[in-house]
């Protein structure tokens, strides 16, 4: 057996995308699930899509920023479960709009979702997860959690703060019973750009157009993103990057750390153009 057929995974984000890849494949490994999502549809249809394996599945309306409703969530998966070997916070969400554009509630809003969703769900599984002989914690960041692009102030600032939290924590762990590992997607084909909130102050003029742009980027599915994240839950990987531009990325910010953004912000000028 491996480690994913024998456990207990939670999923949050497990609605749509990477997340829904999450659910479909832990399943179909044989593991048990509580899957999570705000959106109570998305959600029905991700649970309407594992119905044929013979997975344990349960099935959970969240809002990772609600402190309170996060631990409810745990003690409820805790309950119905028994017990949890695998966490993953993945729920997540996008904003449009550059720092003047954005207001501070526009912000607080995303760094609530991104960054503090992922910190309440590691301290309130963390007793369930410690009592397991092997339990992992896999916190996804991003690719924008090794570069910070002009325009996402408070997206880049949730992902390398995910990046931080998780690295300090994998080291007060090391050699623990409870693995951590912190992911870098590059362009996933998600609908988190689509769905992102835009900025109080960001004018409608050419925001489809900038949208579109940044829609040529998204290259990997959400299928291949999720197979990549458990092949690396099985190795207990410390840090896993998904796409070849995470890891061009990865090579670039390690190069040239104060000066990527010139190389980069050449290639969204040329996407920019072939839009046209």
């Amino acid at each position: 057996m491996s480690f994913l057929s024998a456990g207990v995974a939670v999923v949050t984000g497990a609605g749509s995308g990477i997340g829904r890849g999450l659910a479909q494949q832990l399943a179909a490994a044989g593991s048990a699930l509580a899957i999570a999502d705000i959106d109570q549809a998305g959600l029905l249809q991700t649970a309407q899509s594992l119905a044929k394996t013979s997975a344990q599945v349960t099935t959970h309306v969240l809002d990772v920023a609600d402190e309170a409703g996060v631990r409810s969530f745990a003690e409820e998966v805790s309950n119905r479960h028994g017990r949890v070997t695998l966490l993953i916070n993945n729920a997540g969400v996008a904003l449009h709009g550059n720092f003047e554009e954005v207001s501070l509630d526009d912000f607080r809003w995303l760094i609530n979702i991104n960054f503090w969703g992922t910190v309440y769900g590691v301290k309130f599984f963390w007793p369930v997860l410690k009592r397991e002989k092997r339990a992992q914690i896999v916190n996804i960041s991003s690719v924008f959690g090794m570069i910070a692009p002009a325009g996402q102030c408070a997206y880049a600032a949730s992902k390398f703060a995910v990046r931080g939290f998780t690295e300090a924590l994998r080291h007060e762990l090391e050699g623990s019973n409870v693995g951590v590992s912190c992911v870098h997607p590059g362009g996933i084909r998600t609908q988190i750009a689509r769905r992102a909130r835009i900025g109080a102050g960001v004018t409608r003029t050419g925001h489809h157009e900038k949208a579109a742009q940044f829609e040529k980027l998204l290259r990997t599915s959400p299928e291949v993103a999720a197979a990549r994240i458990l092949r690396g839950v099985e190795r207990r990987e410390p840090r896993i990057l998904i796409g070849a531009d995470a890891y061009q990325v990865d090579i670039l910010q390690r190069l040239r750390p104060a000066t990527y953004w010139k190389t980069l912000s050449r290639r969204f000028e040329k996407l920019a153009a072939e839009s046209r």
